[in-house]
């Protein structure tokens, strides 16, 4: 019997190119995406498809993608996820279409994409698809695993297996951005959701990790001006809170976090055992492509 997500990409191979020639791609025998010049992608036994044509090394781990899998579920991102589903579902009445398609571009371990899609199931009319697609094999992994209502994909965002012009929104949540794939991904009315951390996101971290450090602050003015510089902005949402956390749990958010790579043992143990609440603080910006 097929799983969920190998069904979904069975009923949905008109998102798929080929990353090596660009054909399209068609299903052969429920087990391998193949293009008209025989290049051959097998769907794994828990419902990912491998595009990537050779390894690449990426600091983001399985324990890493634990940590963040266990985070998510814990609620710290939840008001991204309310709020994004809004964006969305406010999308969804000026839209003419029945079924929205969603690209999650960076979806790591698929949390994020899971919760928005569950979220607009249960207060939004209409059809919703969503579609991960990460380079961490091992974040694909654990999506297609728990996640298996949503299509998933292990891809490289410079060279996405996708067809122009297939998504009606695309998710580029605390991950790298490609403009220009954006801008060929989207339809004609499509809308980039982009959320980029607030200068104060994570202070506390910052402050016990790298005092006195040009570690220790964070501006995010650089990306904000990508941004404009490459898409139609439309709208902005600034979202500020705290969160209360236990040692356990905030251990893993450091696990979560790049900022953890670089940092001292000693300063990290010393982070878990002085911190209690870590302030939250994201940007979310709404985009069009500029035509």
């Amino acid at each position: 019997m097929l799983s969920l997500s190998k069904q979904a990409i069975i009923n949905n191979t008109d998102l798929f190119k080929c990353p090596i020639c660009s054909s399209k791609m068609d299903i052969v025998e429920q087990r391998s995406l193949i293009c008209s010049h025989n290049h051959c992608f097998d769907l794994a036994r828990s419902g990912y498809v491998n595009f990537l044509t050779r390894p690449i090394k990426t600091e983001y781990d399985k324990a890493m993608f634990h940590s963040r899998n266990i985070i998510s579920k814990y609620g710290f991102f939840y008001s991204i996820i309310d709020a994004v589903s809004d964006i969305i579902g406010d999308t969804v009445h000026n839209s003419n279409s029945d079924r929205i398609v969603i690209l999650d571009a960076g979806c790591g371990e698929g949390s994020h994409l899971n919760q928005v899609i569950e979220k607009l199931n249960s207060k939004t009319q209409g059809e919703f698809t969503g579609v991960g697609m990460d380079i961490s094999k091992e974040g694909i992994q654990i999506a297609s695993k728990q996640y298996p209502d949503c299509i998933w994909s292990v891809g490289d965002l410079t060279n996405s297996p996708f067809m122009d012009n297939k998504f009606d929104v695309i998710l580029n949540i605390l991950s790298p951005s490609n403009y220009a794939e954006f801008n060929r991904l989207l339809t004609k009315d499509g809308l980039l959701i982009k959320v980029v951390p607030g200068k104060d996101y994570l202070k506390e971290l910052r402050e016990a990790l790298y005092h006195k450090t040009d570690k220790e602050t964070y501006s995010n003015e650089k990306v904000l001006k990508h941004f404009c510089d490459n898409f139609n902005l439309v709208d902005s949402q600034q979202i500020h809170y705290n969160k209360t956390m236990d040692k356990e749990t905030l251990a893993h958010l450091i696990k979560m976090t790049p900022l953890s790579w670089s940092a001292a043992e000693k300063e990290i143990k010393q982070a878990v055992n002085s911190i209690n609440s870590i302030t939250v603080e994201f940007t979310i910006l709404c985009g069009s492509r500029i035509v």
